[in-house]
C-alpha cells in the first residue's frame, strides 16, 4: 500500500495591507493545510519570516502549478 503525498498548494499575494513586513504583493507563497483556519476564511502560509502564519484568504489568489514546478519551488525555498 502506498501513502499518497499531500497536494502542494501555492498562492500569490495580491494584498498585504495589514502585513507589509510579512507578505509581499505578487509573491508566491506555499499554503499549509489548516482546516480550522479555513473555517474562519483564513489561509496558513509560510511568510517572509520563514514560519507559517494565518492571513485573510482574500489576500491571495490560488495558482495551480504542474508537479515539476511545485517541486522546483520547494527546492528553491
Amino acid at each position: 500500500m502506498t501513502v499518497e503525498q499531500p497536494v502542494l498548494r501555492f498562492v500569490i499575494c495580491i494584498d498585504n495591507t495589514d502585513y507589509p513586513a510579512a507578505l509581499e504583493r505578487r509573491k508566491i507563497y506555499q499554503v499549509i493545510p489548516d482546516d480550522r483556519a479555513a473555517s474562519h476564511n483564513l489561509l496558513r502560509v509560510i511568510d517572509e519570516s520563514g514560519e507559517d502564519y494565518v492571513y485573510p484568504k482574500g489576500y491571495f489568489i490560488p495558482v495551480d502549478f504542474a508537479p515539476s514546478i511545485q517541486e522546483a519551488l520547494l527546492r528553491a525555498a
